[in-house]
């Protein structure tokens, strides 16, 4: 592990839910609080972005402007950085929650050099909010901060362990990617992220990973370098 590993890690919002797959698991978000917590503690600087999707999954009715329903999207991902922000405080860790938009005094307005300087200081840094537009995915927010604040790696923490040629749950014969170009992954549609943050990670050289959230001790490892799911390259 780099002495100044900077990384950035991308939760789905289902996945914190549990089984219920709304709301909020306090016993599963404190698991991968504890699992964050010996690589923060061994210096590696993180940021966190957490999915929606616990709350709100899109467009869920066509009296429901595209726009507005982008938005109520961005609160949903506002309320989960704010639940997980408290678990990991409970754990022993410090955070800082930063937006694209002001929310008050429950999170700070976002700056690269405030980021910087959080990320510096040993906090785990929220991001929540997206970038603050409609159109652009919870992806696209995750790979503009990355490249923003110079981050070495962009970590994916998956149900599944890994990118496969094809669905693991359908085909028992589906064959898993060690490595794979980001230029494949477009290619063959592996939809691992969308397009446009697909093509931001191409043009900046920005490198991803892929592995299961549900692993025992994967996220500690991944947080350290040590990738068990699959590496995409650029």
């Amino acid at each position: 592990m780099g002495e100044h590993r900077r990384v950035i890690l991308k939760l789905s919002g289902e996945a914190l839910a549990g089984e219920t797959r709304f709301g909020f698991d306090e016993e599963q978000v404190r698991k991968v609080a504890l699992e964050v917590l010996p690589a923060v503690r061994e210096g590696v600087e993180l940021a966190v972005v957490i999915g929606g999707g616990n709350f709100w999954r899109g467009r869920s009715s066509k009296n429901i402007d595209r726009s507005k329903a982008d938005q109520i999207g961005m609160l949903a991902t506002v309320m989960n950085a704010l639940y997980v922000s408290e678990i990991f405080r409970s754990c022993g860790m410090q955070t800082e929650i930063f937006t694209p938009f002001a929310c008050g005094g429950m999170t700070r307005l976002f700056s690269e050099d405030a980021a910087k300087e959080a990320l510096s200081s040993g906090k785990v840094v929220f991001f929540a909010g997206g970038t603050g537009h409609p159109y652009f995915s919870t992806d696209t927010g995750i790979v503009l901060r990355a490249l923003e604040l110079e981050m070495d790696e962009i970590l994916l923490a998956k149900a599944v362990d890994g990118v496969y040629d094809s669905d693991p749950a359908k085909n028992p014969d589906a064959k898993k990617y060690d490595t794979i170009s980001i230029d494949e992954v477009v290619e063959k549609k592996l939809g691992v992220i969308d397009l446009t943050a697909s093509a931001l990670c191409l043009d900046n050289r920005m490198p991803l990973a892929i592995f299961a959230l549900d692993g025992k001790g994967s996220i500690t490892r991944a947080l350290k370098g040590d990738i068990s799911g699959t590496r995409i390259t650029v």
